[in-house]
Order: structure tokens, then C-alpha cells, then sequence
């Protein structure tokens, strides 16, 4: 389990270095005004940063993510395999029920973690920037709005995080089962590439409105003074303002990077573990720890970088 574990790391941040240009990308579409909107679509967005920014301005927050990678990675496996035992058998009831607990638990590291990416990302760049890096922005954060400022989002990270792992386990695992993932087939690499890839869209879509309304709560005062009380005030207010089309900002480019970052990150995990157990023990590294192993085939986990 500890070689799963440092295995499951390395694919994460294998995954963050993929994914984060996009998640930046993602995260300006979301908060900017309508009013005066500064990008055009995601091409554009792309385009203006490396513009204006360099290419460094695609990996601005990059410290946050990768700071948390260990601790949620660590809760995820460990959740998600002891509720998969507790509930006696592999079941796609269970995946998805093991797959939201894990969810929920990781929210008390990823709700801090992704404020300050989101405050980091859509800073301005230069000397008037207000953040050094990740921890300088929670101290900050921290220093004037205590605890809950910390916290900020947290509510919407639950409503988002708890659905979507269980809706990502349950498409990987009922994916896996489906293409004849087996330990030993020469196609099961790019399988899996292919099961993490759909299971993480298939993710992003289930809850991606809440993930809107997350993004714009973290990001609220950042510039002037806050707009929102609440969830369902964020949900009124950008409705009326922006109409129903507000709750997709940004998923193009979510969409653009759900399949490389897992694809990346489950290429990772071969690699370390084929080299850390040898040719004959690597894709069986693989497996989730379970209780029982369900005859349709093996249950496969990944990392939990989505």
C-alpha cells in the first residue's frame, strides 16, 4: 500500500503539471464580468496570458496544488479502500459510496488549497502583486478573516468534491471492468489511459455548475468589495446577471484538460510501479484494496487527481 501510495504521488503531480495551465484558464473564465469581459473563449485566454504574462503566467498557484497533492492523495486511498472493506463488497452502489466519502474527507485540505490557487491565479503579475506564493496567501488570508476566511468556499467544495468521486469511481471501475482490464494484457495501459480519461470527464460534468460557484466564491473581494452571501445568493445573482450559460464558463478548457491530466497521471503510475515491483508484479500494483474482488474482473484504482 505504501508503494501505491508514492506511486499514486507521482502520478498526481504529474498530473498537476499537465492540468494546471488549463485549470488557470478555467478558473479567469469563470470569475471575469460579463460586463467586461477580458477573454473571448479559452483560445483566447490561453493566447492573452502567454501574452501578457509568459508562459509562467499559466502556472501561477502551481505551489498550492502540489503542496496538498501529498495529504489528499493519502486521505483519498485511505477512505476510499477502508469504506470499500467496511461495506463488505465490491458493488457499484459501493464504488460510488466509497468514492464520495473519500471526496467529502479531502475537502478540509482541498477547500485552503485550491483558495489560494485561486487567489494566486488571478492576481496581477509584477511588483503589485498581493501574494508571494501558496502559504503567504492562507497567512494573509488567515491574518484577516481568521479561520473561516481559510475555510472560504468550503460548502460548495463539499457539494462538488462528495458527488463527483463517487460518480469517478464508479465510471472508472465499471469502465475498467468493461474494456477486460487484466493484469497482463498487452493493451492495458492504453486502457486505462482511456478509463481515467472518460471517468474524470464524466466527473467534471456531474457537478461542474458547483465548481462555477465555488470558483467565484473563493474569488469574491479579490478585487473591490464582496458581492456574495452565500451559495444560493452567488447562484441568484449570476444567474439574473449572466443567465443560465454562466454555470458552463470555463468547461472547455476543464474538459480539454480532465483526459491528459489523468492520462498523464496513469502513465506515471505504470512506470513507477512496472520499475518498483518488476515486469511480473507492476499492473497487478494496480488493484484497489478490497474486501472481495468481484468476478467480472479486477477492481482498478488511480490517483486522485482529477
Amino acid at each position: 500500500m505504501a508503494l501505491d501510495f508514492l506511486a499514486g504521488c507521482a502520478g498526481g503531480v504529474a498530473g498537476v503539471l499537465v492540468g494546471h495551465p488549463f485549470d488557470t484558464v478555467k478558473v479567469r473564465l469563470q470569475v471575469q464580468s460579463m460586463e467586461k469581459p477580458q477573454y473571448r473563449g479559452t483560445l483566447h485566454c490561453f493566447k492573452s496570458i502567454i501574452k501578457q504574462e509568459s508562459v509562467l503566467g499559466l502556472y501561477k498557484g502551481l505551489g498550492s496544488p502540489l503542496m496538498g497533492l501529498t495529504f489528499i492523495n493519502a486521505l483519498v486511498f485511505g477512505v476510499q479502500g477502508n469504506t470499500l472493506r467496511a461495506l463488505g463488497h465490491d458493488s457499484p452502489l459501493n464504488q460510488f459510496l466509497a468514492g464520495a466519502a473519500a471526496g467529502a474527507i479531502q475537502c478540509v485540505i482541498c477547500c485552503p488549497m485550491e483558495l489560494a490557487k485561486t487567489r494566486l491565479q488571478l492576481q496581477d503579475a509584477g511588483p503589485a502583486r498581493t501574494y508571494k506564493g501558496s502559504l503567504d496567501c492562507l497567512v494573509q488570508i488567515y491574518g484577516h478573516e481568521g479561520l473561516r476566511g481559510v475555510n472560504r468556499g468550503m460548502v460548495s467544495t463539499l457539494l462538488r468534491e462528495t458527488p463527483s468521486f463517487g460518480v469517478y469511481f464508479l465510471t472508472y471501475d465499471a469502465l475498467t471492468r468493461a474494456l477486460g482490464c487484466e493484469p497482463g494484457d498487452r493493451l492495458l495501459v492504453p486502457k486505462l489511459l482511456l478509463a481515467g480519461g472518460t471517468s474524470g470527464i464524466m466527473s467534471w460534468l456531474s457537478t461542474y455548475p458547483v465548481d462555477v460557484v465555488k470558483s467565484r466564491l473563493q474569488a469574491d473581494g479579490l478585487r473591490g468589495a464582496p458581492r456574495y452571501c452565500g451559495i444560493l445568493d452567488c447562484v441568484r445573482q449570476s444567474y439574473r446577471a449572466e443567465g443560465w450559460r454562466v454555470f458552463t464558463r470555463g468547461l472547455a478548457s476543464t474538459l480539454l484538460r480532465a483526459f491528459p491530466v489523468n492520462a498523464a497521471t496513469f502513465a506515471t503510475v505504470t512506470v513507477v510501479l512496472t520499475y518498483a515491483r518488476g515486469e511480473e508484479a507492476g499492473p497487478e500494483g494496480e488493484a484497489v484494496p478490497a474486501a472481495s474482488a468481484a468476478p467480472a474482473g479486477p477492481a482498478l484504482a488511480q490517483p486522485s487527481s482529477l
